[in-house]
Formats: structure tokens, sequence, C-alpha cells
């Protein structure tokens, strides 16, 4: 596509725009992968994708940011879950709630990140881009713990290391799912490690968090439970799993 024909093309172009999206994604990475990330130009990314610069630049600032194309929608649903809380759930627990959905962003798309995850361990200039990345979500955890523990003399420093603790837990099961290939149960991974969290830095009583633990079947669970669940086509995948969740209690968290 010259760049007469580019500068043609509607600006609201709807449908268009995730296709181009996905399509420069995809012609990177599969360039990245056969020639390496540093010997790629952006030229090369746009010749292959059949588009001009101007439409790279249009959805990443860099190159770097192609390897990363889903994160600023994963930061603001995280952000927009914390958000949603009522001020009386347990904040740990929400906290960590919050970090399942990055694994699950992940989850959805295993090749993909599966193959990001070994391009960037061998990029150093990306595992420095996905350090800073990884801040930001502990920066956008901690702020809303600040906030949940500002009551307390130590709320700041508890904040701190909790948002911490919720990141470094996620991280280890994140990299134990795309260590296996995408092949574990990513599941059993995060439940473990965000359990774990919960289990150390959650100083509410124990009954607070569910009797029967977090996946454990509750007395008056029955196994014929039926739940009809109205949602808009646009919501996040989140808000609808948070409905489910709200209708059967947390002891059939999904």
């Amino acid at each position: 596509m010259s760049e007469k024909e580019e500068q043609d093309l509607p600006m609201n172009d709807g449908p268009a725009k995730p296709a181009m999206r996905e399509a420069l994604v995809a012609a990177a990475f599969e360039l990245f992968l056969e020639r390496g990330f540093e010997q790629t130009t952006i030229d090369d990314i746009v010749s292959l994708a059949g588009v001009g610069r101007r439409s790279f630049f249009r959805y990443f600032p860099a190159k770097e940011d192609v390897v990363f194309p889903d994160h600023e929608r994963s930061l603001a649903e995280m952000t927009e879950f914390l958000e949603s809380g009522t001020g009386e759930e347990d904040p740990v627990k929400h906290a960590c709630d919050a970090a399942r959905l990055v694994l699950r962003m992940y989850a959805e798309q295993p090749s993909f990140s599966v193959q990001r995850y070994r391009l960037t361990r061998k990029v150093p200039g990306l595992r420095a881009y996905e350090l800073s990345v990884v801040w930001r979500y502990e920066h956008t955890l901690a702020a809303y713990l600040r906030g949940r523990f500002a009551d307390r003399p130590d709320g700041p420093l508890r904040a701190d290391v909790t948002a911490a603790a919720v990141v470094a837990a996620h991280n280890h099961a994140l990299r134990t799912w795309l260590r296996s290939g995408g092949e574990s149960d990513w599941v059993a991974e995060v439940d473990a490690a965000m359990a774990f969290v919960t289990g150390t830095w959650n100083d509410r009583p124990g009954g607070e968090n569910g009797a029967g633990g977090e996946h454990g079947e509750s007395a008056e669970s029955g196994a014929d439970d039926v739940v009809v669940l109205v949602a808009s086509r646009r919501a996040p995948l989140w808000k609808m799993v948070q409905g489910i969740e709200s209708a059967l209690g947390d002891a059939h968290r999904l």
C-alpha cells in the first residue's frame, strides 16, 4: 500500500482497525522469530503487513510495544476491577483476584504468550521493557491497597509489601505455566500462588475468607445450581465472571 493510498483510508474505519493491529503483531512476530528482534526493523514489519509506517505508529509508539500489545487493555481492566469493589470485600483477596485477570489474558493466547516469553528471555531490552510493565501493575495494586489500609499506622508499608507479594506470586504462576509451553493448568497455578499470598498477608479472621476454603464446596451449595447471566456483548470477561461468582458464591469460583 502506498503512502497516498494510506492517506485516503478513512480514519474511522471501525472493524478494520483491530484487523490491522493484529496483522502488525503477526508480521512482527513472524520476523522476530525468523530474524531476531534486533535485526527486524519497523520498515520490515510494515512491509510484511502490507501497510505504511504511519499505520504502525497509529497503534504502537515503538517496536517494543508490538511485543506487548495487550497490556494497556489488561491494565485498564485491572484498574476497573479494583475500583468496582464495594469497600467491604477483603482487600488482599480483591487484589489477588485483580491479578488473576492478567494471567487470564496470557492464557487466552497460549501460543503467542509462550512465543513472547521465549523472545523476551533472549532480548535484554525486552526484559527491561517487561519490568516497566510489571511495575505499572504493582503500582496500580499498591495504590488500591493504600486506600484500603489508610486507617492503619502501617498502611503504606503494608500496601506496598502486599502489592509486591501479589505480583511476585502472579509472576511465579505465570512463569511456571509458560515454562510448560502453556500445557500446565494455569488456573491451579494461580490459585495456589494467590492462596499463599492471602494466607500470608491477610490478617482478617479465617472465617471471613470462607469456611470451605477458596475453592471448597459449600455445605449449602447444590450440584444442580443453574445461573442465567444477562450481560452486554461489549462487557469485559471479568465482569461476567464476577456476576457468576456473585450468584454462586466464592465456593464456585471459576
